[in-house]
């Protein structure tokens, strides 16, 4: 176990699709272990294997004392209900702004050992687990941000010190954006 170095903003990685995982070896419970130290170590509420590097479908959470991790995510949401919040994330350092979520969501997938596994989520929980999928699916929450939001964003990573202008990032659209939560309107 662990703690790595977590992947920025700009890195190719973090906007590439994760492959689902199909070995639930030893080498998975390392990187579980990995993303769980790394998480806690930068006091994140979830983390995603890309933001480590790794293309695989894995992330973990500490969320209101629940501290876990989720292998090939499935999403559900029992209802439409939205909430709009601060997030924030470990590859865009120190940056907040408001993000649109669903409020409840359930999640389905394994453990590090190949057990089947439910989360429940509302609230910080359900955006975390929303934010962390996204993750997986090369999409980062900047995304989910109307062209205002996406502008102020960009402005404020370029004035971040951790930014790299010889290597500037791009922010794409989501997938998800003409509908961003799935509801079909």
């Amino acid at each position: 176990m662990t703690v790595q170095p977590i992947r920025l903003f700009g890195d190719p990685v973090l906007r590439t699709p994760a492959d689902p995982v199909v070995d639930f070896d030893a080498e998975l419970r390392k990187l579980v272990a990995d993303l769980t130290d790394t998480m806690r170590e930068q006091n994140g509420a979830g983390l995603a294997a890309p933001q480590l590097g790794v293309g695989l479908r894995v992330f973990t959470f500490d969320v209101d004392d629940v501290l876990g991790h989720l292998v090939n995510p499935v999403l559900e949401f029992p209802d439409s209900e939205e909430q709009d919040g601060p997030e924030g994330c470990l590859s865009i350092p120190g940056l907040y702004f408001d993000t649109k979520r669903r409020l409840n969501v359930v999640a389905k997938g394994f453990t590090a050992f190949g057990d089947p596994v439910q989360i429940v989520g509302t609230g910080l929980m359900a955006r975390c687990v929303q934010h962390e999928t996204d993750h997986l699916d090369g999409v980062l929450f900047l995304d989910r941000l109307d062209a205002e939001g996406r502008k102020e964003a960009m402005k404020a990573i370029r004035q971040a010190d951790w930014y790299d202008a010889s290597a500037p990032p791009t922010v794409k659209l989501s997938p998800h954006l003409s509908d961003p939560f799935g509801l079909g309107r």
